[in-house]
This record gives structure tokens, sequence and C-alpha cells, in this order.
């Protein structure tokens, strides 16, 4: 199948995800607001008739390997603070592909909030990945509502490469018996950005699943946060529920703070949480310098393969290998050879 893209006219030639594959569908909101429907091949519906957000329908029963792609991308014809909801409807029994990402065109110092709310009905799968690219003046706040029924699946892949302030809020609620809710993340950062991730997993029901995996790399003076709660009500017998937090200072002047949290009102469940912080490890470098590797580049294998097992969470290879070449650029510090360029290679 052959790339489509649905570029609205307001987008300038120069701009061009580098991220989509072959068959991936595309759709813009341009400073929030998506201006004509959309539907691809599988039937997925994206609607917003000029008001601000996107609505997404995907089909009961429809199944495609292809991704639907969402570009929020600001730019220099609105630079006001702008707040908008979207959401995304699973129908029962749909598989469906999703890449959600956020790009900046223009320099300005955007402000902008989002909610997407997605509710998973009876044994939906939905795999979705969020690629967040803005320049370091642009602020981001995006909080995720997702409400999961009976054997639905829901993995969220977070990849936050730049932006001043990133904020990440996910609000997950299984509801019925049998869902299964996995949540995953990277996030760079160096210089004085700031990258904020909450997330609150409610186990409402017996015999629910749930996995969370954060990993971050710091340096200069960056700074971040994460805080995990995980809650099993007083009838969720069966819950397993895991939560990990890991994260590579390269800098003394980093700081990371991390609150994992759980909070068990059951007795039959099986539940884990942990948080690290740590630098690079000299025996790792000694032992690779000792094979003739340089010093930059034994550092950079050592943070590639800190986070390579939250990027093979990413089920769809191509997507998965095209998204580690762009962290890899991104450590090796080659996005910011363009200091006056507000879309950083996307």
């Amino acid at each position: 199948m052959e790339t489509k893209f649905k570029y609205t006219p307001e987008i300038p030639e120069v701009f061009r995800c580098r991220v989509p594959l072959p068959g991936t569908s595309q759709a813009f909101l341009l400073n929030g607001v998506l201006t004509e429907e959309y539907r691809d091949g599988a039937g997925v519906v994206v609607l917003s008739e000029g008001e601000m957000g996107f609505r997404i329908a995907v089909p009961a029963g429809s199944s495609s390997n292809d991704s639907t792609q969402i570009i929020t991308v600001r730019d220099n014809k609105d630079t006001s603070p702008i707040t908008f909801s979207n959401s995304i409807s699973l129908g029962a029994n749909s598989s469906s592909n999703f890449l959600l990402c956020t790009h900046t065109l223009t320099l300005d110092e955007f402000i902008t909030e989002s909610e997407i709310n997605i509710s998973a009905e009876e044994g939906s799968n939905c795999q979705i990945v969020v690629m967040q690219n803005e320049h370091n003046f642009s602020s981001h706040k995006i909080k995720f509502n997702i409400v999961q029924k009976r054997d639905s699946f829901v993995r969220i892949n977070l990849v936050t490469l730049h932006g001043a302030k990133i904020e990440n809020i996910i609000d997950a609620k299984l509801t019925e018996p049998g869902a299964l809710c996995e949540l995953n993340g990277i996030y760079l950062a160096d210089g004085k950005q700031q990258i904020n991730t909450t997330i609150n997993m409610n186990h409402l029901v017996p015999h629910c699943n749930s996995r969370q995996l954060f990993k971050g790399i710091l340096d200069n003076e960056a700074r971040a946060s994460f805080s995990g709660k995980i809650v099993v009500s007083k009838d969720a017998q069966k819950t397993e529920a895991y939560q990990s937090n890991h994260n590579l200072l390269l800098s003394r002047q980093a700081k990371v703070y991390a609150q994992p949290q759980l909070e068990i009102y059951a007795d039959d469940v099986k539940c884990s949480h942990g948080a690290t912080s740590g630098r690079l490890d000299e025996n790792a470098l000694f032992y690779m310098r000792s094979r003739g590797i340089g010093a930059a580049e034994a550092k950079l294998l050592q943070q590639i393969a800190f986070v390579y097992d939250v990027l093979e969470k990413i089920n769809n290879e191509q997507l998965r290998n095209r998204l580690q070449e762009m962290v890899e650029s991104r450590l090796r510090g080659e996005f910011s050879h363009c200091a006056n360029c507000s879309m950083n290679c996307c």
C-alpha cells in the first residue's frame, strides 16, 4: 500500500514528518483545529468539522495493521495559549494502531493543553505511539483519560524528544475483568528542559492487569519528575500490576524526582513498583574503551542500551527502528546543530 498523505493546505511544503511508514494515513490539527473529516480504508473516522480537537471512531469488528497518524502542529498563525479535547472510541473486538505526533513550525513560545479521552469496548485492541518533538521554548500538557471494558487491551508508548516543559498525565480505569493496560515511556532532556509524568492506574474489578515502564536520560540542568500511583480496589482480587521508573543522569546538575505509590485494598494480588536513578556505568565504559571504542561512542552505546527495552515495546518493527534512529540522533546532539530551527528534524 502506498503512503497516503492528507496535508491540509496551510501546512508548508517544508514540513514532512519523517516517522510514518508506507500504509500510514495522516490527518492534521493545525493550532488545535482539524479542518476536514477524514476516513481511512479500514473505516477509522476522524471528525472535527472546524471545532477544536479530533474525534476518532473505530468501528466494531474492524482490523488494520496500518496506522492512522494524527499530527498536532503549532505555527505563528495562532500563538495564543490553546486548550482542546480529543476522543478515541474503540469499537468492540476492533484492532487499531495510532501514531500521535506533536510538532512546532516556528519558535514562538507556544502553550498547549490537550486532553485525549480513550474508551475501549469489550475485546478491543489498540496500540498508540506518541512522539513529542516540539522546540525548547514550547510547553505542552497532555492528559490521557482511559476507560477499559472486558478483555480490552490498550498500550501507549510515549517518546518525548524535545519541549521546554512537557507534562504527561495518564488516568486509567480498568472497569471490567480481563482488561490489560500497558504504559511505556522514554523522555530525553537537556538544557533547562522539564519533563513531568503523572500516572494513576485504577484497578476497579478483579482479574485485570497493568504494566508500566518509564525511563529517562537527563543532562545539563534538566529536570524530570515521575509520580505513579497504582490503586487496587477492595474487590479487585487477582490483580497483577507492575510499575518501574529508571533514570540516567549525565550531569551533576540534572535532577529527577520519583514517587512510585501503591494503594492496595485487596489481599489476593501481585503488585510491585520501583524507581532508580544513577549515572553511567564506569566499569562498562572502561570495558568498551579497552576494546577500542572511543569515550563518546561508549557513552552513547550505554544510553541507547538503557532505553532500548522501552523502545522494543513498540510492536511495529519498522516504526520501532525509525524511532530508535531519532532517539539516537537526539542523544548524539544532532538536532542541536540547527539552533534556530523549530522542527528538530521531524
